[in-house]
């Protein structure tokens, strides 16, 4: 038997300000598109903005659905629209704001395990890392190297 120890690392900033005007205009897009969200069973709003190697910026909003789980993420609904929109474009940056109607969200808020499934999937197929900044509607926003920072040891095609 052997222990398997993994470290990861995270950049932490504490607001908009203390980022490059690119990554301020991408949470600008991704607050901006977070109040498209349909969220009416949650109240919890999330907005996601993309911007590709080609630089465009694709964005999503959440959107539910009362048979739960029919509904999608941000996260996936971006990424959906950017690979169907851009093919042969690769994912730079994925950029994250989440809002409550029922609360104040003062923590950074990240992306939920089928996201980062499906953010894996991307960052295998492009065999590039995919920077990921997220945030709540106010305190830290957080920065993640790459998706494997958030899933290590994450499933992909390498295991069929």
């Amino acid at each position: 038997m052997k222990k398997i120890n993994l470290t990861t690392s995270f950049t932490v900033f504490d607001n908009l300000n203390e980022l490059s005007e690119e990554l301020k205009n991408l949470f600008n897009e991704a607050i901006k598109v977070r109040n498209t969200a349909y969220a009416p069973y949650s109240k919890f709003q999330v907005g996601c903005a993309i911007l590709l190697d080609n630089n465009k910026i694709v964005t999503g909003s959440n959107q539910e659905n009362a048979a739960y789980p029919s509904g999608l993420c941000a996260e996936r609904v971006a990424i959906y629209s950017a690979a169907s929109q851009y093919p042969k474009s690769k994912i730079v940056t994925i950029v994250i704001s989440a809002r409550s109607e029922n609360k104040i969200v003062d923590k950074a808020v990240a992306p939920c395990g089928a996201c980062r499934q499906s953010i894996a999937e991307y960052e295998t197929k492009q065999d590039k890392a995919i920077q990921i900044y997220f945030s709540g509607e106010t305190g830290d926003i957080i920065k993640a190297d790459s998706l494997k920072d958030l899933l290590p040891l994450g499933f992909d095609k390498t295991y069929l």
